[in-house]
């Protein structure tokens, strides 16, 4: 018998269990797949030796997690590695925003436009961790830092092209359009600049580290530390309704808000129900892994030495992108992230042949091979990058989705980013991670803060879970 079933084992699942089990309980998680980890594993998918990572792949909220951070995970295995550029975002014309941890050394670079980057992220980094106490919470709670919270939300209420209004510099006005991009949402709706805020603040507070050895080793140490506190992890086992389950205290669903309600079935409040099943779900991921010789042969310099690169051009054609996309129209020109971890971890790499990471954001279920669209990007900021290519492996929208059943439609982040979707995941509620059904619980990244390996939807539901025992 079990105190607690958790049922799924990506990060929040996870991070969930191991949550519970500090807090006494006896927890099994259960997963559908034969391997645990959801997005967050890391495997051979183009040449033999080199390491992948199958989704999540750079980990800025993971190692500024206030959960994650307590875990010691350092402990199971976890070694965070930075490269020397954190993001680079090519022009064409051989110009580049570049963003590095250093705020000085980016204000240096962004010329002068520098003056104006510092203003807005000075303060924000040096209230990082504060506001990361508040904003990786639900949005209705009494706030622990109230000051910086009020002034993080004057800005991150406006949309992204707002925000942008105050950079002349093409490279400075694209490189926040680049990281404001991972909303996956139109970047002229309210709200849009907060994840860009968000993300570029965690750069000169933390930087941007991948996990040495891939990105599983976060998913293996948390199983371990699980298995430390005396709890089980069953893989194969897929769950179709809480009938199947043994009699236990408490629930945790790591599932999509539609596989809750089906799950859940007549056991749902019928306002719950509701919500779950109006879920709306975004944009979707197209997956490109590639094998290159010697590394992308990039125009610019810094982009060689960047963990991250970002696709798009201007800002004005990654408004116009990400509104296509959004709007159900594949882009001629999407935007596609490049990730280049062996920079920072290079036993990634097999000799000079290194493993690239590529996604281009695609319309949600969108049917097409999106492979040559991420390939003429890439080919556009670095000629004779093609020529480089000795092995691909791509993942469509279905395949994202038969990989990992919360990518529904290939929808990477949980859901569609709407400024009334990120207030109220998933639905209005005092606790949103409440099902309704007395000890049921939801975690995925449909809850509150979203999407990212930052564990925070499982700690917080599992610590609802715990106030609810203690009732």
């Amino acid at each position: 018998m079990s105190d607690a079933i958790v049922v799924g084992a990506g990060p929040n699942g996870l991070a969930a269990a191991v949550a519970l089990a500090q807090g006494g309980l006896k927890v099994t998680v259960l997963e559908a797949a034969d391997e645990i980890g959801g997005g967050t594993r890391t495997s051979e998918l183009t040449v033999p030796g080199l390491l992948h990572d199958h989704c999540s792949a750079v980990h800025p909220l993971g190692v500024g997690s206030p959960f994650l951070r307590t875990l010691g995970l350092e402990r199971y295995g976890v070694e965070w590695a930075w490269p020397e550029v954190d993001l680079a975002h090519p022009l064409d014309g051989g110009r580049a925003g570049v963003l590095v941890r250093s705020l000085e050394r980016t204000v240096r670079g962004l010329g002068p436009d520098g003056p104006a980057w510092e203003r807005l992220f000075a303060p924000l980094a040096a209230d990082f961790d504060a506001l990361t106490e508040d904003l990786l919470r639900p949005v209705p709670h009494l706030p622990a830092h109230p000051v910086e919270l009020a002034r993080f939300g004057l800005r991150a209420l406006q949309p992204a092209t707002t925000v942008a209004r105050r950079w002349r510099g093409a490279e400075a006005r694209a490189l926040f359009a680049g990281a404001a991009a991972h909303l996956m949402y139109p970047l002229t709706g309210p709200t849009s600049s907060a994840v860009g805020l968000m993300l570029v603040g965690a750069v000169h507070r933390f930087g941007w580290p991948v996990a040495r050895g891939g990105s599983r080793t976060i998913t293996d140490a948390l199983a371990a530390l699980l298995a430390q506190l005396g709890g089980t992890i069953e893989t194969g086992v897929r769950v179709d309704s809480l009938a199947q389950l043994p009699a236990a205290r408490i629930v945790m669903l790591d599932t999509a808000p539609g596989a809750a309600a089906r799950i859940c079935g007549d056991r749902l409040p019928g306002r719950v129900r509701s919500a779950y099943e109006g879920w709306r779900h975004g944009p979707a991921a197209f997956k490109v892994d590639l094998a290159v010789q010697d590394g992308i042969p990039w125009t610019h310099e810094a982009c060689r030495r960047a963990g991250t690169v970002h696709l798009g051009g201007t800002l004005e054609e990654v408004v116009r992108t990400e509104a296509q996309t959004a709007g159900g129209r594949m882009p001629e020109r999407p935007f596609v992230l490049v990730g280049q971890q062996y920079l920072a971890d290079p036993r990634r790499s097999r000799g000079d042949v290194h493993p690239i990471w590529a996604y281009a954001h695609v319309p949600h279920g969108y049917p097409g091979d999106a492979t040559e669209a991420v390939l003429r990007q890439i080919e556009r900021f670095a000629p004779g990058f093609r020529e480089r290519v000795v092995g691909l492996s791509a993942r469509s929208t279905a395949e994202l989705a038969r990989y990992n059943t919360n990518f529904v439609g290939g929808d990477i982040i949980g859901g569609a980013n709407s400024a009334r979707q990120v207030a109220l995941r998933p639905r209005v509620a005092l606790d949103p991670y409440s099902t309704g059904i007395p000890g049921v619980y939801l975690c995925s990244a449909a809850t509150p803060p979203g999407a990212g390996v930052h564990g925070m939807c499982g700690a917080n539901a599992a610590r609802s879970a715990l106030r609810y025992l203690a009732r």
